[in-house]
């Protein structure tokens, strides 16, 4: 798209505001002075949203694997709770469902950033206070007998543990965040993007995590369930009465991560060459999306969270070596990037940089030989390093330690920082070309 693309009829400049039934223009270009608008804590409604969910080529296949996978979810939580109710819970509910998660998310993906945000402040008061009331009403279903009696893990576990939490909650976003900041004015704080932005997708998790390890180690039966339908089996626990609001907190926060995520695939696919405006690459992933939750939900009979992990795991490799290599470039500049330079191939950082394309290549093959998914059948080739390295092997005390995701971060950025100051001092020190004169 060209750079000067943008929402039709936006405000002037000093006047922009929220234009929620305008479907965005603006793709992967610089956003103009006069679109921006807001201050850095409306970053907490889109963030907060997006991970209230009580589960809760690279950076596409990422965002498109997430909107599929919150889908997906989304789908089996209404499909059990209808039939806890005795509505029915088969093929016919689960079809109805998929249509209306699948609807809310592409039409959010398609309309853009100003619907998302007004979307998300909703999804944000709604589901905050009706999780609080699912905490309320199953706390007692926490037996602290059975949890303390759960031996203890190995240092090799607690570290899986973590990398796995850092994949899903952390690098599973990292790609994205600037896709929401981008519309703030050029003045605002950048301490306050990032606080804003950590304390609205981290809040949520960190009590949901730790109340929902609880409650699977309190019954081996809930932990088992929650492998085939995560949100139907906590379903399970909560008085009839509390089912209505119970799908809906569950359905609106995953859908309120599957908005974010079908907005940033669209911006992504862009960025991959295809030309098309933005809001027909959000259809062409919403269509991949509806697709691949069709094949989970009524085709696949595999268990639903191990080929999750499998995904997520996979996927996290290549994402920690990128992530890797853009903290390192960043830390290595004194001044912002040339906006125009970003566009154009004949500009300072030219079309293909294939030094940080090599990273991740290496990262990623030393990060697939580091981890291993052996329950997902399609993912057993990965581990071939663990016993070279001397961790055990695929069956050693290291081989679902993830230590993998950890190796492709540290690689990427420890070869950057080593390696990329050269390039950047050059690129720095390019003459900035003088902006073309209004027609």
């Amino acid at each position: 798209m060209a750079e000067g693309q943008s929402v039709v009829g936006a405000a002037p400049a000093g006047e922009a505001e929220l234009r929620p039934t305008q479907i965005e223009m603006n793709g992967i270009n610089v956003i103009t002075d006069s679109e921006r608008k807001g201050h850095p804590r409306d970053l907490f409604w889109p963030w907060f949203a997006a991970n209230v969910s009580v589960l809760g080529l690279i950076s596409w296949l990422l965002t498109v694997g997430w909107e599929t996978v919150l889908v997906i979810l989304a789908t089996l939580a209404t499909a059990t709770v209808f039939d806890r109710l005795g509505w029915g819970g088969g093929t016919v509910t689960k079809v109805i469902a998929l249509i209306v998660v699948v609807a809310l998310t592409i039409f959010g993906g398609v309309m853009g950033f100003d619907l998302i945000m007004r979307m998300q402040s909703v999804i944000t008061v709604v589901t905050a206070v009706l999780t609080v009331g699912f905490i309320i009403l199953v706390i007692d279903k926490i037996h602290w007998s059975a949890v303390s009696a759960i031996p203890s893990g190995s240092g090799q576990a607690l570290i899986g543990a973590l990398v796995f939490m850092m994949t899903g909650f952390g690098l599973g976003w990292v790609n994205a965040g600037a896709d929401y900041s981008r519309y703030l004015p050029r003045q605002s704080s950048g301490r306050g993007v990032v606080g804003w932005t950590t304390f609205g997708s981290s809040i949520a998790p960190i009590f949901l995590v730790i109340f929902g390890l609880l409650l699977a180690g309190s019954s081996k039966t809930l932990s088992s369930a929650i492998a085939g339908d995560p949100i139907g089996a906590l379903a399970n626990l909560l008085p009839t009465w509390y089912l209505i609001p119970f799908v809906i907190v569950a359905v609106l926060g995953l859908v309120g991560g599957s908005v974010l995520d079908i907005y940033s695939s669209g911006l992504a696919l862009l960025t991959l060459g295809v030309r098309v405006p933005r809001y027909v690459a959000a259809l062409i992933d919403g269509t991949i999306m509806t697709l691949g939750a069709i094949y989970v939900v009524f085709i696949a009979h595999s268990s639903f969270v191990v080929q999750f992990e499998g995904f997520l795991i996979t996927l996290g490799v290549p994402i920690a070596a990128w992530c890797g290599i853009m903290l390192a470039d960043i830390l290595l500049r004194h001044r912002d990037y040339a906006e125009r330079d970003l566009f154009t191939a004949s500009g300072r950082y030219g079309d293909i940089r294939w030094f940080p394309v090599g990273v991740i290549v290496v990262g990623t093959v030393l990060g697939w030989g580091l981890v291993t998914n052996a329950s997902a059948s399609w993912l057993t080739w990965q581990g071939y390093l663990l016993g070279p390295f001397g961790l055990g092997g695929k069956s050693g005390a290291w081989a679902f330690a993830n230590l993998g995701v950890l190796v492709a971060l540290v690689f990427g950025f420890v070869v950057t920082w080593a390696l990329g100051r050269s390039t950047v001092r050059a690129q720095e020190a390019a003459p900035v070309e003088p902006a073309p004169a209004a027609a």
